[in-house]
């Protein structure tokens, strides 16, 4: 893909979609977050867009990317380009995937299938949350119905993450239903041991579960209905506040680590490693790979910003299984930032999460080829051609 991101710049110059008849979309993310915000009511989108406390991760996030700055180099051929990475034997044509965001379902109608299509046709993977609005098959189904030309095998890239709950038999059942829905990865998010002090939340009074949403995966389990004296369809309340009893796990451990990693036969990823030590004891229960995450600083307020945990990391990991970086990535220059300092790859997660509130599928598949497109002419601009070509020596020291 040499010239994706002119060929994007010609199709915005010479004013391609208002030709077509199609609605102009946003380049910018502080103008999808306008959009989304006028899109949804308050509780909606301060569930997107609020993190805990009073914001300082969330702020960290973005200052860390902010105190990197690149270091282009100049008089080099660039005419030959290749923003793609590969994870797990697979090659994927650019240097993100969408992050598992619950509950999609109070953003757009269409929620998780919207964003497994987008997703699909541009041949990025999309990780679906465990509190999906749309089940595991659904989701799978949707993906596959977009017929992505670039995806190997015609199949969508697609992950499922898991928040591991307090029943074991509710998580084997989820992973065998991933595995079967032809799910090639596994995420399980560490950080949410409990909700975080989330003041935007709290202020709104709003916890989408409470109104059976983002349930999609439990109710549809039979794991879970077998707990039940009535099914969800006969008794919501009662359905609801089981899966809130069993959703988060304050007593989990690296033991429960290793009993994963005998549970499923696909990879396992960490999500919400933010030190050395936790990243080596995390290889040496058998993880087969690390996301660097703060939750986007919905968890704790006054964290280590993502990208500030990412060097100790790496060098904790010492190129022994990927290491991902989550949380704060808005443009291509961050993508490229967090790849020099060691990530293989980044999520994405509001920036798509705002366009699907306001465009569903088109605007998930515009934030992503815009963002390819970003992340190909700053490479190209920096005097490098391939994400290979990232160290340290691409930023300031």
């Amino acid at each position: 893909m040499p010239n994706i991101g002119q060929d994007m710049q010609l199709e915005i110059y010479g004013g391609a979609a208002a030709a077509a008849g199609q609605p102009v979309l946003p380049v910018a993310f502080e103008d999808w977050e306008v959009r989304a915000k006028a899109a949804l009511p308050d509780e909606a989108y301060w569930y997107i867009a609020g993190g805990a406390g009073g914001g300082d991760t969330m702020r960290a996030n973005r200052d860390a990317f902010l105190r990197h700055c690149i270091r282009p180099r100049m008089a080099r051929d660039i005419s030959g380009r290749d923003i793609g990475i590969s994870l797990f034997g697979a090659r994927y044509p650019a240097p993100f995937l969408l992050a598992p965001i619950g509950v999609q379902g109070i953003m757009h109608a269409e929620g998780e299938l919207a964003t497994a299509r987008a997703a699909a046709s541009t041949g990025v993977p999309f990780i679906l949350s465990n509190v999906s609005s749309f089940t595991i098959e659904q989701v799978a189904a949707a993906a596959s119905s977009a017929g992505a030309a670039k995806v190997p095998a015609g199949d969508a890239p697609r992950w499922f993450q898991l928040y591991p709950g307090k029943n074991q038999e509710i998580i084997k059942s989820a992973l065998t239903r991933a595995e079967a829905a032809g799910y090639s990865a596994i995420v399980v998010t560490l950080d949410t041991a409990m909700l975080g002090w989330r003041e935007p939340d709290l202020k709104t009074g709003y916890l989408p579960f409470l109104q059976a949403k983002g349930c999609a995966n439990y109710f549809s389990d039979p794991a879970f209905r077998a707990l039940l004296p009535k099914t969800p369809e006969e008794d919501p309340r009662s359905a609801v506040l089981l899966m809130l009893s069993l959703f988060t796990n304050p007593r989990f451990t690296w033991d429960d680590v290793e009993w994963l990693k005998q549970t499923t036969k696909l990879p396992i990823l960490l999500k919400g490693i933010l030190t050395g030590d936790d990243a080596a004891t995390a290889i040496d229960r058998g993880v087969d790979g690390i996301i660097v995450s703060n939750h986007g600083g919905r968890q704790v307020d006054g964290a280590i910003a993502s990208l500030d945990a990412l060097p100790e990391v790496c060098r904790a990991v010492k190129d022994r299984v990927p290491v991902l970086l989550d949380s704060g990535v808005r443009r291509g220059p961050d993508v490229l930032k967090a790849i020099a300092l060691g990530a293989t790859a980044v999520l994405i997660g509001r920036p798509f999460v705002y366009a699907l509130a306001s465009d569903g599928e088109a605007g998930v598949r515009h934030v992503i080829r815009m963002l390819m497109a970003d992340v190909d002419i700053t490479l190209a601009l920096s005097g490098r051609t391939s994400m290979e070509d990232l160290d340290e020596s691409f930023l300031l020291p």
